[in-house]
């Protein structure tokens, strides 16, 4: 029997409790990068974390910095986004999809609900049941009208 889902993580507060529930330390460090991207509300690099950290007056080292966002993202604690030029991290662990900015190179975070009709074509055409899923978008500033 699978073990029940566990909701999503959809504040700082629920980041810092699933910590705690899965028996996680909550280092001062592992604590200032969770409010870093709670705060930002985007997808940073891990330089841009260290970065932010250090001007904010955060003594946090780059090995500090890696580790705690690949525990935190292995554990579903943030979402890790891999992309060509590195990884990109949001606080966000709810199912959901991305506008990826091809002037900018932003990751907008967006819900899109597929109809039941596309997801049961899937599923006959693959033969799995889609318990889930992800789409990327990708597209450029619009001009202004």
């Amino acid at each position: 029997m699978d073990a029940p889902a566990l909701p999503p993580i959809t504040s700082l507060e629920d980041a810092l409790e699933r910590c705690q529930v899965l028996g996680m330390r909550l280092s001062r460090q592992r604590r200032y990068i969770l409010e870093l991207l709670w705060q930002q509300q985007g997808h940073l690099s891990a330089r841009e974390i260290y970065h932010q950290l250090n001007q904010q007056g955060r003594d946090i080292g780059h090995t500090s910095v890696y580790q705690n966002l690949d525990a935190l993202s292995e554990q579903g604690i943030i979402e890790c986004v891999d992309r060509a030029d590195g990884r990109l991290y949001g606080p966000s662990s709810r199912s959901h999809s991305h506008v990826n900015c091809l002037d900018t190179d932003d990751i907008i975070d967006v819900d899109v609900v597929l109809p039941v009709e596309i997801i049961r074509q899937i599923e006959a055409q693959t033969g799995m049941a889609i318990t889930d899923y992800r789409i990327d978008f990708f597209g450029k500033k619009a001009a202004s009208v």
